[in-house]
């Protein structure tokens, strides 16, 4: 059985009002044109789950103006943003279309100046191996960037174009590295730095290591939970795995809505430290893809928002790669660390209720390959919604809304003798660790975590039909922290629930002999 070290009980047992957003809430106003109900949701009373800063309050309101043309007006909302804490990068990186009036009023340029603007969003690193990176970064206008890379051992430099194309981003592609390997990253544009971060190359791949990760999900903007991303840089992750409402949009038809959700979450500072060191990983759940519990269907372009949104997800990432690519949409893709085989699914784009399907069919035959032909000393099955039974009474937008499919995966692991395989999962804001009981395998572990900042929360389910609560935590904001070691004999995975004031709340231990058939 698992080995569970210590559990702290504290919990709130009720959810706590909904995940409200002001700021996103205007701003989906201003998508309709409706200017005066946006600027009245920035003055409701203030709600213990609907903050608003005033720098958010008047962002907006220059986002109003100039889209009414009131290039004057934004610019002194403008000033006055930053003034309260905004960076000005809010207004460099755009909505570009939506700041023309600002980009054309008098004493905008002059101002703009006095601040370093040439980078607005990154670095951020991304897919991280034995022998390559990713660098992720955004420009205010079209421009190259230099991205160096050095150790003690050498230096490598590569060049990225930004365009209007991809919103002024870029990744840039390393490919050499060596392995257990400190870099520090150096951006220039026209020869002059303008950004900084660092990474570690992971052990190489099939190679037996110890490494942190960080999981979670549910990190809608929250202004008093901000501080939770130094709270995780403080535990110096190998990587940080973002499992779905990673940032809480649910307007899926509005390009305006998207970009500022986005641009508002990466000129955060401590968003911004966090990943220029971390390697960072994301999948989309239904908050970051549509709406609430969103079933979208089956078809590639319909609705004809998915497409674009998509990729508007895949210009603000920097995963090994994204589905099947533009013939074929998602974000499951997969990596390795070491030797420990992470896979990560989309549970949104092809969700099909009447067809029993959250894959589709491409996606499904893509995981039964990847854990068919998988190296891994531990699988980890990656999903933005939990796959424990009863978790979510009353609802179908977990697992439990596709339990064929669920059954056909858990079968298919049992069936070819994967060894091997944990869970892990957003979606709930709380963190729990469950166990599904397995007659024709081993029982199968899962870690669900996602309330990073959300201040909404769920109840913990002690007693769910069909699985077995473990441990769990829901009182504040909070993460998992899980350490492989595959050197350790036999191979161990160790997990704990950290708060966001630094805080343990119970720990687990894991095993590879817990997850192996009998041969």
């Amino acid at each position: 059985m698992l080995r569970r070290i210590f559990f702290a009980s504290l919990f709130v047992p009720m959810a706590l009002g909904a995940q409200h957003d002001p700021g996103r809430n205007a701003v989906r106003k201003l998508a309709k044109g409706d200017h005066e109900a946006a600027v009245q949701e920035l003055h409701k009373s203030r709600k213990r789950n609907s903050p608003v800063d005033e720098a958010e309050k008047y962002v907006v309101r220059a986002l109003s103006a100039s889209l009414q043309g009131d290039g004057k007006t934004a610019l002194q909302e403008a000033k006055l943003a930053v003034q309260h804490g905004a960076h000005p990068g809010r207004f460099a990186a755009g909505p570009k279309d939506a700041f023309a009036a600002l980009y054309q009023a008098k004493g905008y340029e002059e101002w703009a100046s006095s601040f370093d603007l040439d980078l607005v969003h990154g670095p951020m690193i991304g897919a991280v191996t034995g022998h390559s990176a990713s660098i992720w970064l955004r420009t205010e206008s079209a421009a190259r960037v230099s991205v160096n890379l050095s150790c003690s051992e050498s230096d490598k430099l590569m060049h990225a174009t930004t365009s209007a194309e991809t919103d002024f981003t870029a990744v840039v592609h390393f490919d050499g590295l060596e392995p257990e390997t400190t870099y520090e990253v150096s951006l220039s544009i026209e020869q002059r730095e303008v950004g900084q971060g660092s990474f570690r190359t992971t052990a190489a791949r099939g190679e037996a290591s110890k490494f942190t990760l960080v999981l979670g999900g549910g990190a809608g903007y929250t202004p008093q939970y901000e501080r939770m991303w130094a709270t995780i840089e403080s535990h110096h992750p190998d990587a940080l795995f973002m499992l779905g409402d990673n940032v809480y949009i649910d307007d899926p038809t509005h390009q305006l809505t998207q970009d500022y959700i986005y641009y508002r979450r990466q000129s955060e500072p401590g968003w911004r430290s966090l990943v220029s060191k971390t390697p960072t990983y994301a999948i989309y759940d239904d908050h970051d893809f549509g709406m609430n519990d969103c079933i979208p269907g089956p078809f590639i372009d319909q609705p004809a928002w998915k497409r674009p949104v998509w990729e508007t997800f895949r210009n603000n990432w920097a995963n090994a790669y994204y589905g099947g690519g533009d013939a074929q949409p998602g974000c499951w893709f997969d990596t390795y660390i070491g030797d420990v085989h992470f896979i990560f699914l989309d549970c949104r784009y092809y969700r099909d209720r009447s067809g029993g399907t959250m894959l589709g069919p491409v996606q499904k035959e893509w995981l039964f390959e990847t854990l068919k032909h998988s190296k891994g000393t531990f699988k980890v099955l990656a999903s933005s919604v939990p796959w424990s039974a009863g978790v979510k009474p009353g609802s179908r937008d977990t697992w439990d809304g596709f339990p064929a499919e669920r059954e056909s995966i858990f079968s298919f692991i049992e069936a070819n003798q994967i060894d091997g395989a944990v869970l892990i999962s957003a979606d709930r804001h709380r963190v729990d660790v469950r166990k599904t009981e397995r007659v024709g395998g081993y029982d199968l572990y899962e870690i669900m975590s996602s309330r990073l900042t959300n201040v909404h929360t769920h109840g913990l389910v002690k007693n769910a039909k069909g699985s077995e609560f473990i441990l769990g935590y829901n009182a504040t904001p909070a993460f998992a922290k899980l350490t492989f070691d595959t050197k350790a004999k036999p191979p161990t995975l160790h997990g704990s629930i950290i708060d966001i004031d630094n805080h343990e709340h119970g720990t687990f231990e894991l095993t590879l002999d817990q997850l192996r058939h009998e041969r």
